[in-house]
């Protein structure tokens, strides 16, 4: 089966800033593309797991049809970043030679914040349902993790969905479980329509769509320690993650509509 699905690789060119907004110490750089991006390394804290999420988490949302920017395996070479000042710097870009992550950067555009702008109760449910179905802790009014640019809402960092793969052997267990972090989303008062959206986007994630999104994942990216498991194997565990999970969208729905009812 040819998986259609690809992402564009970029060599990094230019480090130019930290953005110290999450504990993982991501940047804004420039590619040999001439395009700047958020770049999340695999030498920062949660390792190639916060990539992972991020990859997975970012084109599940774009396969529903939300915006998200752009993901790009960003690479780094041997030789970037030895005139990085800042040691911390220095030593994070050496952990992280070889594939990274790298989120388009839109320039210009400013945190969503709920209190300036209204969402519809179709998007707000669409996103909900994402959340609740990645198990994404992270888009709260503490964090919204969103962004306005062009007048329109776009989705960025997902590092912290599927939080399961810190717990490996358990992943069955939270595949199958609910999600009750979902009662603090930013989006859930707007949330009406979580009944439809489940509907509608538990057709649109088929199994072979899922599986060319996790096809995705680099193997580079699958070398574990502590683990005898092959990047295929770990592949097919993200796989089956996700489709037992899908199985069970009606009660993490449920979840979230109890939860929304609470708070209104």
């Amino acid at each position: 089966m040819h998986n259609s699905l690809s992402l564009r690789t970029v060599n990094v060119t230019r480090y130019i800033q930290p953005l110290r907004e999450g504990g993982s110490l991501p940047a804004l750089a420039e590619a040999d593309d001439d395009f700047k991006y958020v770049l999340k390394f695999k030498g920062a804290g949660h390792g190639v797991k916060a990539l992972i999420a991020e990859l997975l988490g970012g084109e599940i949302a774009r396969a529903l049809g939300l915006r998200v920017p752009e993901l790009v395996f960003a690479n780094l070479d041997e030789a970037f970043g030895r005139t990085e000042g800042d040691e911390e710097i220095q030593d994070l870009l050496k952990g992280s030679r070889g594939l990274n992550l790298g989120l388009h950067f839109l320039s210009g555009s400013i945190t969503f914040d709920p209190v300036v702008t209204k969402v519809d109760a179709k998007l707000a449910s669409q996103i909900v349902w994402l959340d609740a179905f990645i198990q994404n802790i992270d888009r709260t009014f503490k964090n919204t993790n969103m962004l306005m640019w062009n007048k329109q809402l776009w989705l960025i960092d997902h590092g912290a969905c599927l939080y399961f793969h810190h717990s490996w052997s358990t992943w069955k267990t939270h595949a199958a479980g609910p999600f009750a972090l979902i009662k603090d989303h930013v989006l859930l008062p707007q949330a009406a329509l979580l009944e439809e959206t489940n509907s509608t986007f538990t057709k649109l994630l088929t199994e072979e769509k899922l599986r060319n999104i996790v096809t995705l994942i680099p193997d580079e990216w699958l070398h574990w320690q502590g683990t005898m498991e092959t990047p295929e194997s770990i592949k097919e565990v993200y796989l089956q993650f996700l489709l037992i999970r899908l199985a069970y969208s009606a009660m993490f729905t449920k979840e979230a509509q109890n939860a929304r009812e609470i708070l209104i």
